[in-house]
């Protein structure tokens, strides 16, 4: 690895992704043999994801359940330059470590995050892409979907993720965007469309558009993770 780049850690926190971690954890395996770590945080899963994930990662945590106590543990151990944030689902471009490290070379930020793209057969799942990163674009808040990424001493000093059921992105973005507004590469992120087509495009995205309104009007998390458990739950890739 050369010395003067930044040193890179991927955080993946993971419930039952047996079906589709391998895919991502190869695709990383350069960043491992140019001396970039790869860390997975398991929530308690039952299926043989952690069986999977363990000759091809650097550390792997067995936690509780909950996305962002998972992402917090994992950075707690991480000892790169910069934080990244994947879910399993992720499919990456091939030179998105490149384009992280130098996103975060120019002194206005501390925190970025991709663009994303939402893959699968129906065709309303590229209008959906191209609304969430114009809105990215436009409030400065972004999603786990994005590939959060973050300087280390700036996730620090926004005292990481909060502990929140769902909307644990959004309230980060809201902390970080304190320090600065974030690097929104157009660089894009495959992520599967599986949810969004199991439950229906517009059925979705309006569930989505519910918990946002909910979320800032201060309804307890609690409340809308029970409502949008069934419709995040992980399915197989079609």
């Amino acid at each position: 690895m050369n010395e003067s780049k930044d040193r890179l850690s991927v955080i993946i926190p993971t419930l039952n992704e047996g079906a589709v971690i391998e895919r991502l954890l190869q695709s990383l395996q350069p960043l491992r043999r140019q001396g970039d770590e790869i860390i997975l945080v398991d929530g308690g899963s039952d299926d043989d994801t952690r069986e999977k994930a363990l000759p091809l990662v650097d550390r792997l945590l067995a936690t509780e359940r909950g996305r962002a106590h998972q992402m917090n543990e994992g950075a707690k151990v991480a000892s790169g330059d910069i934080l990244w944030f994947i879910h399993a689902d992720t499919r990456l471009p091939g030179n998105g470590a490149d384009a992280v490290r130098e996103a975060l070379t120019l002194r206005d930020y501390c925190w970025g995050r991709f663009d994303v793209d939402i893959q699968g057969r129906h065709p309303l799942l590229r209008l959906v892409a191209g609304l969430m990163n114009r809105r990215s674009r436009w409030t400065g808040i972004a999603t786990g979907d994005q590939g959060i990424f973050i300087r280390r001493h700036g996730f620090f000093q926004v005292g990481g993720f909060p502990d929140l059921p769902l909307m644990e992105d959004v309230a980060m973005s809201d902390r970080l965007r304190r320090l600065s507004r974030p690097c929104c590469l157009k660089l894009r992120l495959g992520t599967s469309g599986r949810r969004w087509e199991r439950n229906g495009v517009l059925r979705t995205l309006l569930l989505m558009w519910g918990l946002r309104l909910a979320f800032w009007l201060r309804v307890d998390p609690r409340r809308l993770a029970a409502s949008y458990r069934d419709c995040a739950s992980p399915t197989p890739e079609s």
